[in-house]
């Protein structure tokens, strides 16, 4: 496939079926992000990848609101994604306050889309998340207090086949 088709293919999916996700897939994923260009090649992220019940399940409560009604789909996903950011090195933090712009955040953008570009060539959905409550996340994942876990993205099979 052309990579305007693979763009084409990719897109926010919020219902999934029980498969679970192959830990090739996943790895192949997560290389894509590792190859993603960063300022001055901080690479200022981690993804740290939920599969266990009981913890993917914690953290989907953790995105679900009860008042407002969203993200209620993320307990289907049999794979989420939290993307932490990381220190940035000494010249892109320099450049970051030189030019004032985040280049962390801008880097965290360009790896996760990789990440889910190459889910969508795996056959993959993903969604990209930035509601949810990210004290209660980083305390099921033990994320020290100095990082923000920026990002969720749900993995898995779409339930109705649309990639």
């Amino acid at each position: 496939m052309t990579f305007i088709e693979l763009v084409k293919k990719r897109q926010s999916i919020r219902a999934y079926d029980l498969r679970p996700v192959e830990t090739d897939k996943v790895e192949r994923c997560l290389e894509a992000a590792r190859l993603a260009p960063s300022a001055c090649n901080a690479q200022p992220w981690k993804f740290v990848v939920v599969t266990d019940d009981k913890l993917r399940e914690e953290i989907a409560n953790a995105m679900a609101n009860k008042v407002v009604k969203i993200n209620h789909f993320t307990r289907q996903a049999p794979v989420l994604v939290v993307v932490v950011r990381e220190s940035m090195n000494f010249t892109s933090k320099a450049g970051s306050i030189i030019h004032d712009k985040n280049y962390a955040l801008i880097d965290i953008g360009i790896a996760t889309e990789h990440f889910c570009l190459q889910a969508a060539s795996e056959g993959l959905g993903t969604c990209i998340l930035g509601w949810f409550n990210e004290k209660k996340v980083k305390k099921l994942l033990h994320i020290p207090a100095s990082k923000r876990a920026e990002l969720i993205i749900t993995l898995g099979y779409p339930e109705n086949n649309d990639i």
